[in-house]
Formats: C-alpha cells, sequence, structure tokens
C-alpha cells in the first residue's frame, strides 16, 4: 500500500504535465486570448467560482450540520479555483477547449491572490502562503502549457506528431491516479460514512455544475466548459492551504474525498455532455436534408 500511494503522484504529475503540454501544442495563443475577451462571461465566472462557490460551501456545512473539519474542508475549496483538470474535462464533453484553457489559467491566477485574503476572513488562525500555491501552480501546469504553446508557433508539424500522443498519456495516467487515488483512500472514505462527507460532496460538486451552467450564457460550448469548471476545484491549492493549517486530519481527508468524487462524478458528465451536443448537431443534418429533398 505504500508503494501505491508513493504512485499517486507520480500519476498526477504526469498526467498535468502531459496533459498541459498536449493543450498548449493543439492551440495558439490567439485561441486562447479571444474567448477572454468577453467581459460579461468574464464577470459571470469569476462571480460563480469566487463568490457563488464559497457561499454554496457555507450553506450545504450548515444546511447538512456537518463537523467543522468538514465544513472547513469545503470552504476551503468553494475558495480554490482553477482546476487542472478542466480542459481534459472540457475535451471529452466536446466543449471549447480554447475557453478552458483560458479560464483554467485565469482562474488560477486569481485564486493564488484571493485564497490569502478571503480564507483568513472567513477561517480564524488560517494563514495562506500565496508563494506556495503559485509555485507549484506555474510549474506543473503554466510553465508546461507556455512550452507547448512555442513549439506550436515554432514546429506546427512536430506539434501535430507529438499532440496525440500526450492525449493519450494524460488519459491512461488520469485514470491510473483514479484507481490509485480510491484504492490508497479507501480507509479514509469509509471513515467518512456516517458524517454526511460524501453526501455534501456531491452536493457541493452538482451545485457547482448547475450554477455554472446557468451562467454561461446561450452557447451550450461553454455553458459546459464553465460548468465543469465550476463544479472542479483547485484541489493542489485546497490541499497545501489544509495540511498547513490544520493538525485535524479529516480536513485533508475530506478534500482528498472531494477529489476523488469529482472525477468519479464529472466524467460521466463530462461524456454525456457529449452525447447531447451531438444529438441536436445531428438533428440539424438530418432537417438540412429534409429541407433540401
Amino acid at each position: 500500500m505504500e508503494v501505491l500511494a508513493k504512485a499517486v503522484p507520480i500519476a498526477m504529475l504526469t498526467f498535468v504535465v502531459s496533459s498541459m503540454l498536449a493543450v498548449g501544442l493543439s492551440l495558439t495563443v490567439r485561441e486562447i486570448v479571444t474567448p477572454l475577451r468577453n467581459g460579461k462571461l468574464l464577470t459571470l465566472a469569476v462571480l460563480a467560482n469566487f463568490v457563488l462557490m464559497p457561499l454554496a460551501a457555507i450553506l450545504i456545512a450548515r444546511v447538512l450540520h456537518l463537523e467543522q473539519p468538514l465544513g472547513v474542508a469545503l470552504l476551503i475549496l468553494g475558495a480554490a479555483a482553477g482546476a487542472p483538470f478542466l480542459p481534459k474535462l472540457a475535451s471529452v464533453a466536446e466543449g471549447n477547449l480554447a475557453f478552458s484553457v483560458g479560464l483554467m489559467v485565469l482562474l488560477m491566477v486569481l485564486t493564488v491572490g484571493y485564497m490569502p485574503i478571503v480564507l483568513p476572513l472567513l477561517l480564524q488562525g488560517v494563514e495562506v502562503d500565496p508563494m506556495q500555491i503559485a509555485r507549484s501552480l506555474v510549474l506543473l501546469m503554466l510553465l508546461p502549457l507556455l512550452v507547448g504553446l512555442v513549439l506550436r508557433a515554432r514546429a506546427a508539424t512536430v506539434a501535430g506528431r507529438v499532440a496525440p500522443w500526450l492525449n493519450r498519456l494524460s488519459s491512461a495516467s488520469l485514470v491510473l491516479m483514479m484507481v490509485l487515488m480510491v484504492v490508497t483512500n479507501a480507509r479514509n472514505i469509509v471513515s467518512l460514512f456516517g458524517t454526511r462527507g460524501i453526501f455534501a460532496s456531491i452536493v457541493f460538486l452538482l451545485v457547482g455544475v448547475a450554477v455554472g451552467w446557468l451562467l454561461g450564457g446561450s452557447n451550450r460550448d461553454v455553458k459546459s466548459v464553465l460548468a465543469l469548471g465550476t463544479a472542479q476545484r483547485n484541489i493542489a491549492a485546497a490541499l497545501v492551504v489544509g495540511g498547513q493549517n490544520f493538525d485535524d486530519p479529516t480536513v485533508v481527508v475530506m478534500v482528498t474525498v472531494v477529489a476523488i468524487v469529482g472525477l468519479g462524478l464529472l466524467m460521466p458528465l463530462a461524456r454525456q455532455l457529449s452525447k447531447s451536443t451531438q444529438q441536436p448537431t445531428a438533428e440539424r443534418v438530418q432537417a438540412g436534408a429534409r429541407s433540401r429533398e
């Protein structure tokens, strides 16, 4: 079991770096920046991730009468946006990949400044080191993304050949990471039974999906990305804050459980969104064919 536990961060590192490289090799800077010029959409995305999700965490904890460590973990997650899994989820959902990358980067940057300001106000005695959060986000996510973008700009042919292999690697490492996380945290997951922690995780994630979907506008490709991006929280940032500030291991356990439940819930949802996106398109094609007849 100890060997498997050591393999989890390796699988996570492989997934994050390979997926960020693959995304960078598949897009241009202009494609990423263009969706971010929609001021209304960005305002709603920030509202969803940094106002509504923390409020949802507080309300869920109170309504379900969660134990304090569980409620604290949920609030930390509510303040931590910009998940590295978003581009992969967007790809599975066949959403706007460029928007998912731009949104992920924006939310990550804002999280670094947001958590040190807001969490000490909401949680007494909490101190957040923005540099420690920023360091992991920059090295593991932004740097591989930048390398991919540079390679795409200077060697598009090579980028086109390498990107599919990196996509396969990221998918395989994601599956491996999910399996390892479930196996190595089985005892922690079981320990939350009877505390309403797992139920709270599901409700929290579904609220994130609903909030993002409702605020995502009329474009289905964008709605699906904002729905998935609002639900999937920045687990790395939450673990840093939870591990540094709380002696009670339940806080970190809850964050880990939300991560496992999130991947287990949002990946099938992304596939379902992909099917629902394809169906209207097929119907439009059939309608066009009938009209030509």
